[in-house]
């Protein structure tokens, strides 16, 4: 080694070499990181125009602290959180997984089930709200508890999760809980056998409850819409939605549940990226179009996110769609046990899409309207 060399070598082990390395750390801590929170999610083929985060009015300064309260364990299991604003992608951050990874957002598929049968409806093959459902299974007559109050429960009263049947998920006592449904090989006998619900004296019957109709949980009769709509179209449920939703809004990646007869569940577990599912939110904020096509009609998306039942003081009810509002500002949202939602805020031309896997935990949708008001909508 040449001598001037070692010389410098062991210059750089000393104090001096010292004293720079600290001076370096403490610059490095001074300087502001870079502002990764505002900046454009990149681009992909799939449909979605990006934009930074700024320049659509969003808070970065928010986002960041979202996203450390993430990373540091105050907001719990948040898998994904995507932000759409004027029709552009402009923020998406993972925090399990990426871009392509399946969320199973449970619940939320329920609103799918909407969708698809105001696509039916709108090409002619659901006659309307008003058809009877038990009508369409003559095959799994007679039922248990017959009542000829069953035959005149209708699409709508499953859209709004009302019909008169026992069938209540958030009762474990329920006949009609969904996890009674589990354990039968046939989920739509399962429902079609249930018996007429009683009204307790301290339960609002239908006739005194607002908007006429008595809320009560039920994923057995979203679960029975999707057979409804099978039978109707003469197409199973999973071809029906490819070729009539996923097909338009180039959604290609999607995992249904099936029960044990191959029925898709359109009641929860279906798995789709964030990325497709903020399209879904986004097509509901279009009035029904994608990419200037019309999917579904504006009518049907509007009588969608109208509401048709009380769920409490603050939330009501749509047709599988639930309605609050956040910070003063009225949404409509799909909804999944974990806390799983995917907003749309029409007034602030606005959707979100959070993530999570806090099944079954306490406090679940808490956080996520916690995560939604607290650190997305500052937006301006």
């Amino acid at each position: 080694m040449e001598p001037a060399v070692r010389a410098l070598r062991t210059r750089m082990r000393g104090p001096t070499m010292r004293v720079s390395a600290l001076l370096f750390v403490f610059l490095a801590a001074t300087i502001p990181a870079p502002d990764l929170c505002g900046q454009a999610p990149p681009a992909a083929a799939d449909g979605w125009v990006v934009e930074d985060a700024n320049s659509a009015g969003l808070d970065s300064d928010a986002l960041a602290r979202m996203e450390k309260a993430a990373a540091s364990g105050d907001l719990k299991k948040i898998t994904s959180v995507l932000v759409a604003r004027h029709g552009k992608l402009v923020y998406e951050k993972y925090f399990d997984g990426d871009a392509n990874s399946l969320r199973n957002t449970r619940s939320a598929t329920k609103s799918i089930t909407s969708i698809l049968a105001g696509i039916a409806i709108d090409h002619h093959q659901l006659p309307g709200l008003d058809a009877t459902v038990f009508a369409y299974f003559p095959e799994k007559q007679p039922v248990a508890n017959p009542d000829p109050r069953k035959d005149k429960i209708t699409v709508e009263d499953f859209l709004t999760m009302s019909s008169l049947l026992e069938c209540d998920d958030n009762n474990e006592f329920s006949r009609g809980n969904e996890e009674r449904m589990y354990i039968i090989e046939d989920w739509v006998k399962f429902l079609l056998d249930l018996p007429i619900r009683g009204f307790a004296p301290w339960v609002t019957k239908p006739q005194d409850s607002p908007y006429g109709r008595s809320f009560s949980y039920c994923t057995a009769g979203v679960t029975t819409l999707g057979a409804v709509v099978e039978k109707v179209t003469k197409t199973k449920l999973a071809d029906y939605a490819a070729v009539n939703l996923f097909g338009p809004l180039g959604i290609q990646q999607v995992k249904w549940a099936y029960s044990p007869l191959g029925l898709a569940q359109g009641g929860g577990g279906l798995e789709l990226r964030s990325r497709d599912l903020l399209k879904l939110g986004q097509l509901y904020l279009n009035g029904g179009t994608w990419g200037g096509k019309q999917v579904v009609s504006e009518p049907w998306v509007k009588a969608s996110t109208t509401p048709h039942a009380e769920v409490d003081e603050n939330t009501k009810y749509g047709y599988l769609w639930w309605l609050k509002t956040f910070k003063g500002h009225p949404a409509f949202y799909m909804s999944g046990n974990g806390g799983n939602k995917v907003a749309v805020i029409p007034d602030l031309d606005l959707v979100v899409v959070i993530t999570s896997s806090n099944f079954n935990m306490r406090g679940m949708h808490e956080q996520t309207d916690r995560l939604l008001s607290e650190y997305v909508l500052p937006a301006k």
